[in-house]
Parts: structure tokens; sequence; C-alpha cells
């Protein structure tokens, strides 16, 4: 009986031993008993493998970027020369420079900024200058804002061609300065303008379907600048419209005065302050920094102002609306064509944006007008996206004589121009 049950026993261990581990097989010899056994590949810790790098959130918000940066070898690859006026001049060279410094910060490139010498009375020579000392600090894309810089920019494009330019509030450039003679076409330019005329338009509508029938435009450039002249035309188109189905009248003062320079004055606050004090309700303020002067003029007399370019309504609460176009988006599209090795699409060429690019408008979300409704805005950019709303951006008088807006009384209906 003894021997019986260590027999049982016995067998019990062999099978214990069988159940622990198996025997090597000769295609896997087993490791000598002083080798240690490499770790199985599930066992590497986690931590030794190196977790995925999120890419970054796009920056929006341009006054979040710094306007000056120091680049490390002392270039700077895309540069911004202004228009008369102030860099910060809560318009169209701000607006230009947000565009250019989101897309510059949100790519990793360097970027400066260049005002031409002698402020408001800059000439073509202090541009060119302004211009050669981006290129001569490393420039590969220069982006330049206002009409005036025509000519300056001719004679940079010839003297860089391997520079690209782009022309803000502009059109394609040839190599001959006399408009009547045909030259080479400069395939490093890019001409971006847009169709201020149907801003205005919205504008004047709105204010006007708003219940506001006394109004005023104060227009920058002297009556030579044709994006001003689009603004004003539309302006006066919009007015007339919503005044003609609203069966109202409505009287406009018009006028080019003191706004050659685009620039903050007295005697444009004491002309503005004179209009509110005899009854006009809102000024179209288009202008740069003419804004300022408009814009106290109206809080003196509890006036109301339209801003134009960007959203002006943080910067006074007389602002009721504002007449935009998308000059920071037109710094983005030229920067992203350039970058993306597409910029025979727009060098050499003009392209115009307007409603049917989400390129021009008035800010919803931040204008205080109450009877005019967003659904009806968004009908009249709808028409103007398919056709059925087509606003003029010519006065139909002679254009060497822009200031004869006068001459459009009994041509729009329900309006009458006074010009100033």
């Amino acid at each position: 009986m003894k021997k019986f049950l260590a027999l049982i026993l016995a067998l019990m261990m062999v099978f214990a031993l069988a159940a622990c581990g198996e025997e090597p097989s000769e295609e896997s010899p087993a490791p000598a008993e002083s080798e240690e056994p490499a770790p199985a590949e599930s066992e590497t810790p986690d931590e030794e493998t190196p977790p995925e790098e999120e890419t970054p959130e796009a920056v929006t918000d341009a006054n979040s970027i710094e306007d000056n940066i120091t680049s490390d070898d002392g270039t700077y690859e895309v540069a911004f020369v202004t228009d008369v006026g102030l860099l910060h001049d809560k318009s169209f060279n701000e607006g230009t420079w947000n565009g250019v410094k989101l897309y510059a910060y949100n790519n990793g490139l360097t970027y400066k900024y260049y005002q031409p010498a002698n402020g408001d009375q800059a000439t073509d020579d202090d541009r060119v200058n302004a211009m050669q000392d981006a290129v001569n600090n490393g420039a590969k894309i220069v982006v330049c804002a206002g009409f005036l810089q025509e000519a300056a920019l001719r004679t940079c494009a010839m003297n860089n061609p391997e520079v690209m330019f782009v022309f803000i509030d502009g059109y394609y450039l040839d190599d001959d300065p006399d408009p009547n003679v045909e030259g080479n076409i400069l395939t490093n330019v890019a001409g971006i303008n847009f169709q201020e005329e149907q801003a205005g338009y919205l504008a004047g509508y709105a204010v006007v379907k708003e219940g506001y029938t006394q109004l005023g435009f104060s227009g920058g450039g002297g009556g030579t600048n044709p994006a001003c002249c689009r603004y004003g035309y539309g302006f006066l188109q919009g007015a007339s419209a919503a005044a003609a189905e609203a069966g109202v009248d409505v009287n406009v003062k018009y006028s080019w005065q003191y706004g050659a320079n685009f620039t903050a004055s007295p005697d444009l606050q004491t002309m503005i302050n004179g209009w509110y004090t005899t009854g006009t309700e809102v000024v179209f303020a288009c202008g740069g920094s003419m804004f300022e002067s408009i814009s106290s003029a109206a809080s003196a007399n509890d006036g109301l102002v339209v801003g134009v370019d960007v959203d002006q309504s943080g910067d006074s609460d007389t602002v009721i609306t504002s007449a935009m176009k998308g000059i920071a988006q037109a710094a983005e599209v030229a920067l992203t064509h350039f970058y993306e090795g597409t910029w025979d699409e727009i060098g050499g060429a003009t392209t115009t944006l307007g409603a049917t690019d989400d390129a021009v408008g008035l800010p919803t979300e931040t204008w205080s007008l109450t009877n005019y409704t967003v659904e009806e805005y968004e009908a009249q950019i709808a028409a103007m996206k398919d056709g059925s709303l087509v606003v003029e951006a010519d006065y139909p008088v002679d254009d060497t004589d822009m200031d004869d807006a006068a001459s459009l009384n009994g041509v729009l209906p329900n309006i009458t121009i006074e010009v100033i």
C-alpha cells in the first residue's frame, strides 16, 4: 500500500512539472543559464515611445502678435510697406498689416513693416526707398497698401525681378508709366482690389432702412482715390434704393474736403461738427485716420458714424455699422499663393474681390442696427452673389471730375446730394 501511494505521488509531481513548462524544441534551443532572455516587445515601457507632437492652433487675433520682432540673422522675409497715415490707423493700413502678420506668424516666417519717410507728404522716392529697404533686408515678398504706391512699385519691381510685390487696392502693372502705351506686364506684381461699391451700397441701404434720412459722406484722397470713390457712389445708390422702397426723401452732404491725405485734422472736425449741428444724423467716415476727426464730432453731437474698411465699432460707440472689405484676407490670399507655388495665378494680373468672394459686407455681430434685420442683409448679399443686384462702380459722369456727385440728382431717385 505504501508503495502504491508513493507511485501516485511521483506521477502527480511529473504532471505538475509538465504543466509548468514545456521542453524547448530543437528549432528554438533554450538559452544558456548565464543568459537573460530579452524582454518581449509588448513589455517595452510606454514612456520609451515619444508622444506625437500636436500642431498648434493658428492665431486669429492679430493684436496678440508683436509688430516688431528680431530676426536671428537680421533678415525679414515678408515685408509690408504702408500707405500714407499711421500704421495703426484703425482702417486700411492696420487691416492690411494684420493680414500680413497673421500669415507670417502662423507660418513661422520673419516679418517687418516699413513706412515711407515724410508721413502724409511722402513722395514716390520715399516709397521707393522704403520698398528697397525691405528688399535689402531680405524680403522675398513685399505687400504694399494703397493706389499711391503705383509709380514706386513699378520702379522696384523692375529693379528687383526676383522679388514678388503685392499691390493692395491696385492692379497689374507694366513697365511703361505712360497709361496710353502698352508695355511689358510685370509678372512679379499682383494687383488686388475690391468692389467697394457693394460695401458702400449695403451701408447706405442699411442706415436708411434703419430710419435715417439726413446723411453725410466724407471721403479720403481728395476725390482721386478710386476705392473711396467706389465706396461713396455705392453709398449713394444704397441710400437711394432704400429711400425709394420706403417712399421717403434722403439728403446727403457729400465732400472730399480735408481728406486728401487721409489724416485727422481740426478743419475736418469743424466741418463735420457743423453737419451734425445742422441736422445730419449719420456720416460715412471713408478715409483712414479721418475717422478720428469724424467720430470726435459725432461724440460731441450725439451723432452716428459708418466706419470703413474694417469693423470700427470697437473704436467709438458712435459707430452704427461699418462698410468692410477683406484687406487682411487679400494679403493672406496673396501670401498663400506665393508660398504654395501658385503665384502665376495672380502675378501679372488684377484680382477683384467682392460679395461672391465673401470679401465685402457689414459686421452683423457688432452693428447697432435694430430696424434693419440680418435676414434682410443676407438676402441682399445673396442677390449680389447671384447677380440680381448689381451696384455700379463708376459715376455716370466724366471720370476726370469725381467731385460731380451733384449731377446724380435726378438720376438716383429720392435723394438730394449737396457737394461741399
